[in-house]
């Protein structure tokens, strides 16, 4: 009875993971370019039942362990804003931002000038050119970012968005912000830029209130069944010090 309970102890642990899983999906229900998160599960044998005085042959016992984990990289829908600097991807892809702990991704595209001129991140990050930071000046007037990211202004073309991609986004490591670390990124092939627009979270609320809701009922049924499984331990514990005696 022990190990049942320590059974019910490890998938509570899981579900209770989870659970802060989906709420931060929902808390960031409204972050542009947020990506959803899901967690991963497997199962875990116990090779030898342990302490227990029964005589038949021990057994493998299941456990629940949460190991991680993955991202839903779905783009989310793309909402036009008219903001001169605002950008979405309508197509596979991430801008490149320049941090302190060296260039980092994002699907936020929620860009400004700062005031110094510099095109940056709604937290105040350089957004990254092919040639480094974009900066420019106050002659740069009727400013437009074509499709291949390409920004011009009546001073003519001003650089190029830095979009790269990557062979397995599931390497990608979110490092909070909204942004991701990643290794070997590759120029993006057949970007398509949105200007005056950002792309909104991929988190769908009905779906997440319904996993919150199914998460809630099943923590509720494992620790009834604990409970349950408790009161048969001490009765059977009572039961043995009566023949004893």
């Amino acid at each position: 009875m022990e190990n049942s309970l320590l059974i019910g102890l490890s998938r509570q642990t899981a579900l209770r993971n989870q659970l802060s899983v989906v709420a931060n999906n929902l808390a960031n229900m409204n972050t542009t370019g947020y990506k959803a998160q899901r967690l991963m599960f497997e199962e875990y044998l116990m090779p030898v039942a342990e302490a227990t005085s029964f005589q038949e042959q021990d057994q493998n016992y299941s456990y629940v362990l949460d190991y991680g984990a993955s991202s839903n990289f779905d783009a989310g829908a793309t909402s036009m804003t008219g903001n001169t600097f605002d950008v979405a991807l309508g197509s596979e892809g991430w801008f490149a931002i320049q941090t302190p702990d060296g260039e980092r991704y994002t699907r936020n595209g929620a860009f400004h000038l700062d005031s110094t001129g510099q095109l940056v991140t709604a937290d105040g990050r350089p957004v990254l050119g092919e040639a480094g930071p974009l900066t420019f000046g106050t002659e740069d007037a009727d400013i437009t970012i074509a499709e291949d990211g390409t920004i011009s202004s009546a001073l003519g073309v001003r650089g190029r968005l830095k979009v790269v991609q990557f062979a397995n986004p599931q390497t990608l490591t979110r490092i909070g912000d909204n942004l991701f670390a990643g290794n070997d990124p590759q120029p993006a092939d057949g970007i398509r830029v949105v200007q005056g627009a950002i792309e909104r979270s991929n988190v769908q609320g009905v779906t997440e209130v319904t996993r919150m809701i199914e998460i809630t009922r099943n923590y509720t049924t494992v620790s009834k069944m604990m409970a349950d499984g408790d009161e048969l331990l001490k009765k059977a514990i009572d039961r043995l010090g009566s023949v004893q005696a």
